[in-house]
């Protein structure tokens, strides 16, 4: 949802105007409405470069517009005000893929999968909703099964 500060950051965010929502809360409640009917309702947390979430709506954000796609938005927003920007039971699904650790004991409040990141996460998935989390380092894994 929020993209670190890169030089490049303006230009790229700027191509992908058409699919990025400058005010997510106005649309808390009525996301399929904006992506086209009954469809679920997929989030991804920290996509960097949107490739995952990209793949996974059969584009790349540049060309997001090019291919016509209406099932693909981004949001530069805090994951920590998630709950401003759905509505409860509104998700299906959340993907977090390969977060950044903060490997140390004092960040662990930052860490995606925090018990107070996943009590936001239930609040707006739907019941039965899922939660599909990658992660390349073996002590968050191990960490986050214990939360």
């Amino acid at each position: 949802m929020r993209m670190r500060k890169k030089p490049n950051l303006i230009p790229r965010m700027e191509r992908c105007g058409a699919y990025q929502i400058k005010d997510p809360a106005a649309w808390r409640g009525k996301w399929r409405s904006l992506l086209g009917g009954e469809r679920a309702l997929y989030l991804e947390l920290g996509c960097g470069k949107g490739r995952f979430t990209c793949e996974t709506a059969a584009a790349a954000p540049e060309r997001a517009k090019a291919m016509g796609l209406e099932n693909v938005r981004f949001l530069d927003a805090d994951v920590a005000d998630l709950r401003d920007y759905f509505a409860p039971d509104e998700v299906e699904r959340i993907y977090i893929n390969f977060c950044d650790p903060w490997p140390t004991n004092r960040h662990a409040k930052r860490r995606l999968t925090h018990p107070d990141f996943l009590e936001r996460y239930r609040r707006v998935l739907r019941d039965g909703g899922e939660i599909h989390f990658k992660t390349d380092n073996r002590n968050l894994f191990e960490w986050s099964l214990v939360q």
